[in-house]
């Protein structure tokens, strides 16, 4: 068995896999750590790896605290991975898009995939046809998108975000709302055409956790999968054990 812990931004993600398979996940504040990764080893005792992926500045405690009970293996741009990294700059390439890639690099090995990310930050990332990871591009995300009116105007509120019943609004905060939702929207579908006619055969990877805001107004055919980070990591763990 093998433990995957994601940490993000503002929470951590947990997920337990069995011959490849999830059989377990779940997400918590960052302050339950230590009772949560107790709770899973007497749950399942036969984790005998993990691995560790961190978007922001890891603390080793959490790493030793997983040490005490298995092997572990903690992400970083020297990791090695099973495609081709044409990235220019490696160091700097987040380990959540190393994770993405490896998840697109199994998933379709032999074809071109795009993966969208949507979560602080809104990411693609491009695995080619002949196992390339070849980059792609960050945008703001759906938050960041209502804070950034927010802060930097007078008058417009700090909204949390909501489904839109029609693109055009008629009030401030429906007017907000449809220029963040549609507007990603628009956005996703308009990046998606730029890579289909460059790539052929493009299979499209959405996940996230906002993706779900604007996946239905996606006019591209899509494939959702919110586990798609996970996947990935693991792949990553079962990749770097030997």
């Amino acid at each position: 068995m093998n433990l995957v812990i994601d940490i993000g931004n503002t929470l951590i993600k947990y997920a337990v896999f069995e011959n490849g398979k999830i059989i377990y996940d779940q997400a918590s504040e960052s302050g339950l750590f230590l009772s949560k990764v107790k709770e899973l080893f007497e749950r399942y005792p036969k984790i005998g790896h993990a691995i560790i992926s961190s978007v922001g500045k890891l603390d080793h405690k959490e790493r030793d605290i997983v040490a005490l009970f298995c092997k572990v293996h903690v992400l970083s741009s020297t990791t090695k991975v099973p495609f081709k990294n044409s990235y220019a700059t490696p160091q700097t390439l987040g380990v959540d898009r190393l994770a993405l890639a490896t998840a697109a690099f199994y998933q379709n090995p032999k074809g071109n995939t795009l993966v969208i990310d949507a979560g602080t930050c809104i990411t693609y990332d491009l695995v080619n046809n002949i196992g390339e990871y070849v980059g792609g591009a960050i945008s703001p995300g759906v938050r960041m998108r209502y804070r950034a009116m927010h802060d930097q105007t007078v008058g417009l509120p700090m909204l949390e975000p909501e489904e839109i019943l029609d693109f055009i609004g008629n009030s401030t905060h429906a007017c907000m709302h449809s220029g963040v939702i549609n507007g990603i929207a628009l956005e996703v579908d308009g990046v998606v055409d730029q890579y289909r006619s460059r790539f052929q055969h493009l299979t499209v990877i959405l996940t996230g956790g906002d993706s779900h805001f604007f996946a239905k107004r996606l006019k591209n055919t899509i494939f959702a999968n919110s586990k798609f980070l996970l996947e990935g990591l693991n792949g990553l763990l079962e990749y770097n054990k030997d």
